[in-house]
């Protein structure tokens, strides 16, 4: 489980083809203190598992499915992912309940730069939208952010100067893929609909 509160930028080492996946290898820097094989570590909303630990060097092994789902697949050495470490019992809640798992992937439209404040436009999937509502939370590339408006094919979000210069979300341009998680209460909310 994690918040969405991202810890740090993290710079991708290197890529690999393993199998039917791959394996990605990022410096965390000082977040890798304390981190062992196995722990899950979230990279732009996506919770992996630390398969390798060289000094703050780790490795993840992302399968079909996950680079189906997101966008981690494409990300190019040297290039940035936002990283957050997961919840220990007893921790600060700040941003809302993250899992880890992306529900898809949304496209950012556009962007409206008004002197260091932001307002993203991004494009999203239907099936994604209808777990959205104006001032509910979602998470894009692990940010939790809170939504602005919600139409019938698109999302909008405020970013501050805080989030977008500690984030990646501040290098974004229109038409770059982000990854996207709903609130989990959307979801069973919507699931409880259905039945």
């Amino acid at each position: 489980m994690f918040t969405g509160l991202v810890e740090a930028e993290v710079s991708l080492l290197e890529s690999m083809v393993v199998g039917p996946g791959k394996r990605m290898g990022f410096d965390l820097g000082p977040i890798a203190d304390g981190v062992q094989i196995g722990d899950s570590i979230a990279l732009n909303g996506c919770c992996l598992t630390v398969v390798a630990i060289e000094g703050t060097k780790c490795w993840f092994d992302l399968g079909a499915e996950t680079l189906a789902r997101t966008s981690l697949g494409k990300l190019e050495p040297s290039k940035t992912a936002n990283c957050e470490r997961s919840l220990k019992v007893g921790d600060r809640m700040g941003g809302h309940f993250v899992t880890g798992h992306i529900d898809g992937q949304g496209t950012l439209a556009r962007r409206r730069d008004e002197g260091e404040w932001s307002y993203f436009y991004f494009q999203a999937p239907m099936s994604l939208l209808c777990q959205m509502a104006s001032k509910g939370s979602i998470t894009v590339d692990g940010v939790s952010l809170t939504l602005v408006e919600v139409n019938d094919d698109s999302f909008s979000v405020a970013l501050i100067p805080h989030t977008l210069a500690n984030t990646t979300l501040g290098q974004l341009q229109a038409g770059d893929l982000v990854n996207l998680e709903t609130d989990i209460l959307a979801k069973y909310a919507q699931r409880a609909n259905v039945l």
